[in-house]
């Protein structure tokens, strides 16, 4: 997908060189974009090999609200390294979409707090209202984000409807280059195709913001060596993306779909190129 090579490439080319958090340097840029039109195919890398079956376990895993990866753990290790020995994650993005704690005051002046699935508002908005300018989900609540061993880093995305088609824009506020921003890409498409069909809508454009757009790099001699990720995006960016695929999702209810239901057609895929996650 020749919008994410160019993603690299802007990157690479205008970022500076910054430490970080977790003792990798990066090459950051600040406030990057992109779009893509999910008409023109399912967008999911095809100048490497992506997992997909551990990405749709994660967004499902999302979409069932848990704040534990006791369940997610049976197919994907993708967020061991960030709970606790019993499985429990501080910062569980989909625990948020589905259960966000919001306070009110009674007439005495004690604070009342309700949950707010916000994604079924957003299903029941669209039905209702698809010109709303207000169908907003965040998985940024405050007082957990400062005390998470890792807040949110895609942390709110909104809809908007035209031509009957259902367009979604995410911001993130830290995005690994050659790891997190492939996964987020596909999983947010999947999830725009998975409430547009639930809507009667068809799926449109894919719009992503990006604070602190990263690529970490680390020196061939240097004890973080394993960490660079800028040998292997560049071995991509010579690689020619071939056709996108296509995404099938079963005409179910939006909160019976399970992974059966879905399927990836014509996935064409250049060999896979290892990353390491620096923790």
């Amino acid at each position: 997908m020749q919008v994410y090579h160019d993603l690299v490439r802007k990157v690479l080319a205008e970022g500076v060189r910054k430490p970080s958090r977790t003792g990798v340097d990066t090459i950051s840029l600040f406030s990057a974009h992109y779009q893509v039109n999910l008409a023109d195919g399912f967008p999911l890398l095809t100048t490497k090999k992506m997992q997909w079956p551990s990405l749709l376990r994660e967004l499902l895993w999302y979409l069932s609200g848990e704040n534990h990866i006791r369940n997610l753990r049976e197919y994907t290790k993708i967020w061991d390294d960030w709970a606790d020995e019993d499985g429990n994650l501080d910062t569980a993005y989909g625990y948020y979409w589905r259960h966000f704690p919001s306070a009110t005051k009674d007439e005495h002046g004690r604070w009342q707090v309700r949950e707010v699935d916000q994604i079924r508002h957003v299903i029941e908005t669209l039905r209702r209202d698809p010109n709303s300018r207000r169908l907003v989900v965040s998985a940024w609540e405050p007082g957990n984000a400062i005390s998470s061993r890792l807040p949110p880093c895609h942390y709110t995305f909104a809809f908007h409807v035209a031509n009957r088609r259902l367009n979604c824009h995410l911001c993130q506020r830290s995005g690994d280059i050659a790891l997190g921003i492939p996964f987020n890409m596909a999983a947010y498409a999947a999830l725009t195709q998975m409430i547009a069909q639930e809507v009667g809508l068809e799926a449109g454009l894919f719009g992503h913001t990006i604070v602190d757009a990263h690529i970490y790099c680390a020196d061939p001699d240097s004890p973080m060596a394993e960490y660079d990720h800028m040998a292997g995006l560049k071995e991509q960016l010579k690689r020619e993306p071939l056709p996108l695929p296509r995404l099938e999702i079963a005409r179910k209810p939006f909160e019976e779909l399970r992974y059966e239901d879905f399927e990836l057609v014509g996935y064409q895929h250049h060999d896979a190129i290892r990353f390491k996650v620096a923790v």
